[in-house]
Parts: structure tokens; C-alpha cells; sequence
């Protein structure tokens, strides 16, 4: 397995491509080819960060070229379109910070369908997830935002945390009515997930369009449903997908018994 940089691991990806990605495909092709060995915690906010960093300390200088919002391109391979193009088609200094905000809405991460047999069930149990294979995993127990309870594919039960996080809420939920009727749960957080793995509220969560809150609200009920006439979840849809970890303790005891 190689283990190069972020950057160089950016470049030899976008190498090949004809076309601008997004981040986050570049993100995954990083992971697939088996680029690096270390990811962190939020290996697609690594990938938007070192590009950003790129275009506003290097400029022109850049290898990178952004062409809209969260999509790269190397700058090599749209050579002939700069210079027939005018400075404002291709923007190469702007940062994607407050753009990738906006682009993710309100739900920041989110995960579907995770099993409630891969969580040990104690008063504050883990929430275990890591955003691809290779990443740090992340504890989503003091995540906030909805959830879905469902047996099998069906939707039982939706819900809220405010007060509560989500681990305190779901512990609940094994021994209400609710405890023998559900087996799998998704998720849907307002918290973004920092590099060392943290939950954090974003400065400015507050602020948004009409146009991202519908995007947003589209999106919860496309996943959470999955009409079958709906072949994508909803447009400008961005947040983060975790996948889920099982709990140590759950393998520690299955190994002991």
C-alpha cells in the first residue's frame, strides 16, 4: 500500500479524470486505490481543505482548478478552456468553506440502516461509525438531530433529540413500548465531525436558505422512504454518510462466551 500525501494523492487521482469530481468521489477513489494509509477521522473535509489551501496560498500556481461548487479539476487538463475562458468561468482562489456549508444543509452526517445488535446497550452506550473503510471511527452517541427506528425496512417509529443525544435516546428506546419492535435505526445529525473525530456545532448552523431547507427536508424523506420512483436522494444533498463500527465490547463478548 503506498501512503502518499493528501495533495499527491489528490493529484494522481485527477490525473486520470477528463472530467472535474467532487471531493467527496475523489475522496472514495483515494480510499479504493489504496492511496494512503492513514485517513483521520473526516478523510473528504481532508481532501476539500488541502485543495482550498492549494488555491488560495498558490493561486494560478496551483495544480488544482475549481469548477463549481465542491468540483476539481487539475489544471493541466482543462489547459485549453483556461485560455479560451474568461477569469470568472473558473474560479481558482475562492474557498469552499462557507460553500461546503451550505452545500450539506443542516444535516452534516448521517447514517441508514445500522444494526441495533452491533451497539452493547448500557446507559450511555457507543455509536460507532467511520466515513469509509481505513478512516478513524467517531462516536455518535452525543450526536443530535432525527432518527428512524425501523423493523426490517419498515419505518416504525421517527424521532427527535433536543435535550437528549442520540446514544440516551436510543438506549431508551430498548426498553420502552418501542424495546421488542425495532431492530435496525437511521440516523440524521446536525453536528459536523472534525479531523480527530469529534462532534462540533458549526458557527452560523443557523443560517440558511429556503432553498437548502427544502433541499434538506426533500432529502430526510427520500432517504428515510426510499420511494421507488426516486432514483437519487435529493438534489444538493451533501452531507456526510457513516458507516456503521461494530462495538469492541460486543466482539470482546461474543469471544468470551
Amino acid at each position: 500500500m503506498q501512503d502518499m500525501g493528501w495533495k499527491e494523492a489528490i493529484i494522481e487521482v485527477l490525473h486520470g479524470e477528463t472530467e472535474p469530481l467532487h471531493y467527496t468521489d475523489i475522496t472514495d477513489l483515494i480510499v479504493e486505490r489504496q492511496l494512503k494509509t492513514e485517513f483521520g477521522a473526516t478523510p473528504a473535509k481532508s481532501v476539500s481543505a488541502t485543495i482550498t489551501i492549494s488555491l488560495n496560498n498558490d493561486g494560478e500556481d496551483s495544480p488544482f482548478i475549481r469548477v463549481g461548487r465542491g468540483h476539481y479539476a487539475l489544471r493541466s487538463t482543462l489547459a485549453s478552456e483556461l485560455e479560451e475562458s474568461s477569469s470568472s468561468d473558473y474560479s481558482s482562489s475562492d474557498s469552499d468553506d462557507e460553500d461546503e456549508t451550505a452545500e450539506m444543509g443542516l444535516i452534516k452526517a448521517f447514517g441508514m440502516y445500522w444494526k441495533r445488535d452491533a451497539i452493547r446497550w448500557i446507559a450511555t452506550p457507543r455509536i460507532l461509525g467511520q466515513q469509509q473503510l481505513g478512516a478513524s471511527e467517531v462516536d455518535f452517541s452525543g450526536q443530535k438531530g432525527v432518527y428512524l427506528l425501523h423493523d426490517g425496512n419498515r419505518v416504525i417509529y421517527v424521532g427527535r433529540t433536543t435535550d437528549q443525544p442520540f446514544g440516551k435516546r436510543l438506549y431508551q428506546h430498548t426498553t420502552d413500548r418501542l424495546g421488542g419492535r425495532w431492530d435496525r435505526f437511521s440516523w440524521f445529525g446536525i453536528y459536523t465531525v472534525a479531523e480527530n473525530g469529534s462532534l462540533q456545532q458549526m458557527d452560523g448552523w443557523c443560517s440558511f436558505s429556503v432553498d437548502n431547507l427544502i433541499a434538506t427536508m426533500e432529502a430526510l424523506l427520500i432517504e428515510g422512504l426510499e420511494p421507488p420512483q426516486n432514483r437519487k436522494r435529493g438534489d444538493d444533498f451533501r452531507a456526510i454518510e457513516f458507516s456503521q463500527v461494530v462495538d469492541p465490547d460486543i466482539e470482546k463478548l461474543q469471544y468470551t462466551s
